[in-house]
């Protein structure tokens, strides 16, 4: 990608007008293509938009099983994640910062899988991430309005509609209370635009395996060892940047 090109893409998607979410539903498992209704969708393959250009650094294979062994965390134990099997370009690591977003920025790289903290030295942290439906139905910029350890999480009531077994973790009835198998995972931050909230999460997730793929359900998931580390790092009120 030349330089005008990559330029001309990243001004087409920072102007890009906020598109709201609608009819946002809850954050589960994984598919590829996803049926409601008449309408089917299919997400296309992951794409890497940027090149970061320059050396990384590259977690060792010691620095690695530190990074994503067993985290005991709020009264649980997370697992460690089998991180041999995924793929290392999604593992936590700094980067030479392709965003040109001020430092403290989060940037989500929808189609490359990738989210970026802007750090101050011309660096960022690049964090893996699995996009679902929901990660799809918004782009624009906005704010880290909320942050939760270990978030209850609260179907909205159109998906119970969808799925009756859901009921039981309805908002009526307080939500699937926190937990290993809660699809928001250890950390959720709730982003919020123009003082209303998008509907849109960044949140941890139980299942390793959807790192760097489209998913049928859910916001932006990150693995749990991760969302942790990026929880600590980004205050309340952190600017974010959400490009499709």
């Amino acid at each position: 990608m030349s330089s005008d090109s990559h330029l001309s893409r990243r001004s087409f998607l920072s102007l890009s007008a906020l598109t709201a979410a609608s009819a946002l539903t809850g954050c589960a498992s994984s598919a590829n293509t996803v049926t409601s209704g008449d309408t089917s969708i299919i997400y296309r393959s992951p794409m890497r938009l940027f090149q970061s250009p320059g050396a990384s650094s590259v977690p060792s294979g010691a620095e690695l099983a530190v990074m994503y062994g067993p985290v005991e965390d709020g009264g649980f134990l997370i697992p460690a994640v089998p991180y041999e099997q995924i793929d290392p370009r999604y593992y936590r690591q700094r980067v030479v910062d392709p965003t040109g977003q001020p430092p403290g920025t989060i940037v989500v790289d929808t189609p490359s899988r990738f989210l970026y903290l802007v750090q101050a030295d011309g660096m960022a942290m690049r964090y893996g991430v699995g996009i679902g439906r929901e990660g799809f139905a918004w782009q624009g910029s906005g704010v880290i309005q909320w942050r939760q350890k270990w978030p209850r999480w609260k179907p909205p009531n159109e998906m119970v509609a969808r799925q009756p077994e859901l009921v039981k973790y309805s908002i009526d009835n307080g939500g699937m209370e926190p937990g290993l198998k809660n699809p928001l995972g250890a950390r959720a931050l709730y982003i919020f635009s123009n003082g209303e909230d998008t509907l849109y999460r960044l949140h941890g997730n139980p299942d390793w395996r959807s790192i760097g793929k489209a998913v049928s359900s859910g916001c932006v998931r990150l693995m749990n060892q991760d969302i942790i580390d990026l929880y600590d790092r980004v205050p309340t009120k952190a600017p974010i940047v959400v490009w499709q």
